[in-house]
């Protein structure tokens, strides 16, 4: 399991830019600049807990703009994603992980249990990645309530 202190896998996804424009995102590019990244798995667009963390990175994100990049990744498609930014005005990208690929190779995607029902799907995860690939933080099994100012409160 990824853990703090551990080397983040390398990622290339496509994602929607804040302004709707689509575009590939690569792990070692971004970090390329000095910038930690925040990289967070969440599991799907325009629910109430998603909108929630999601809106709370938008709000409390541009104070640290400068320090970091906030990327949100789930299994939705590009089109959702577009969508879910234009409906609550997000100012960072969202990447797609249809096939779960990269959530896999966090550990942000398996068993979970909500409200005493087991399923397979996206568990919300927040890592903290250094400019030189290692986890700085591994934030599992996030409460959204609060969450973003603790992850943005590192950088």
């Amino acid at each position: 399991m990824l853990e703090t202190g551990t080397q983040a896998p390398d990622f290339t996804l496509t994602g929607v830019t804040a302004s709707g424009e689509e575009r590939s995102y690569h792990l070692q590019e971004l970090l390329a600049d000095g910038k930690p990244v925040i990289l967070y798995f969440y599991p799907k667009d325009d629910t109430p807990g998603c909108t929630t963390e999601a809106c709370d990175f938008r709000d409390r994100w541009p104070a640290k703009q400068d320090g970091a990049h906030v990327l949100g990744v789930s299994a939705d498609s590009l089109t959702s994603h577009r969508k879910f930014q234009t409906k609550h005005g997000l100012n960072f990208p969202l990447l797609s992980d249809p096939d779960h690929q990269v959530m896999e190779a966090y550990g942000a995607w398996g068993e979970k249990t909500l409200y005493g029902k087991k399923s397979v799907g996206v568990i919300r995860s927040t890592f903290v990645i250094a400019p030189d690939m290692t986890v700085r933080k591994a934030f599992r099994h996030v409460k959204v309530a609060g969450h973003a100012e603790k992850v943005l409160d590192l950088v």
